[in-house]
């Protein structure tokens, strides 16, 4: 009966360690949880910082292969490359235009000066003339108007012989004066409207050579005479 009592209380014994072992083992999947929940959480909390980590490991699409490979090339490759579409546009230009075409400039021919060449008449003949004449300055006198009965054709002094101009310079009165640039002018514009016909009425002398112009039959002087801008000689004067 001892030995009965003493094996039915080792039993008890036997089923706890049973027990022990048994709950031990059904803790493990607990502490794999509790890890992952931890790791989780530190995750969730670091997030910034490992965030950058996970997108170094991750491949880089396809698309943007070939911006990053052209951003990354040096510049002289870069050059390099947009060296031949450069070549090809002005090969193409070339093509539509060749150099044969391009208008060049032609040279300017230097400014003939026009010379004095006198022209001396006898008493009687008559010569025709035609030239573009302006008001005679301090230079050289060749053709241009001195005042309104004084000229130079080709660099020979010219008097109208049929009239008397009022003065410019030695005006006696401020109305001879004014009648005199007013005179200068008409006849300025009577010689530049064409050819005309010069009579020589006697010989050159210190005054000029003398002439009477006419153009179609008629006397400028005459028709200046009749605008009141000249008067015929031996009559009047321009001051009372």
């Amino acid at each position: 009966m001892a030995k009965t009592a003493t094996r039915r209380r080792k039993a008890p014994t036997r089923s706890r360690s049973g027990a022990r072992s048994s709950g031990g083992g059904s803790a493990v999947p607990w502490v794999i949880i509790g890890v992952l929940a931890v790791g989780g959480i530190a995750v969730y909390d670091n997030w910034k910082s490992v965030k950058p980590m996970l997108a170094s490991h991750t491949p880089a699409p396809a698309v943007s292969r070939p911006v990053s490979v052209a951003k990354s090339m040096p510049v002289r490759e870069r050059e390099r490359d947009a060296g031949p579409k450069e070549t090809a546009s002005i090969s193409s230009i070339s093509r539509i235009l060749p150099p044969a075409a391009v208008p060049i400039p032609a040279a300017k021919a230097p400014a003939v000066v026009e010379k004095a060449v006198p022209v001396s008449i006898s008493p009687g003949q008559t010569e025709a003339a035609k030239a573009a004449f302006g008001y005679c300055g301090q230079g050289e006198h060749i053709n241009c108007v001195a005042d309104g009965g004084t000229f130079w054709y080709k660099g020979e002094k010219i008097v109208i012989a049929d009239i008397v101009s009022p003065g410019i310079d030695n005006a006696r009165c401020d109305g001879e004066r004014k009648v005199g640039f007013a005179a200068k002018l008409r006849l300025l514009n009577l010689l530049n409207a064409g050819s005309f016909s010069m009579n020589a009425a006697g010989q050159p002398d210190k005054a000029g050579s003398p002439r009477v112009i006419s153009r179609d039959g008629r006397s400028l002087g005459g028709q200046m005479v009749n605008e009141g801008l000249a008067r015929k000689p031996g009559t009047g004067a321009f001051c009372a």
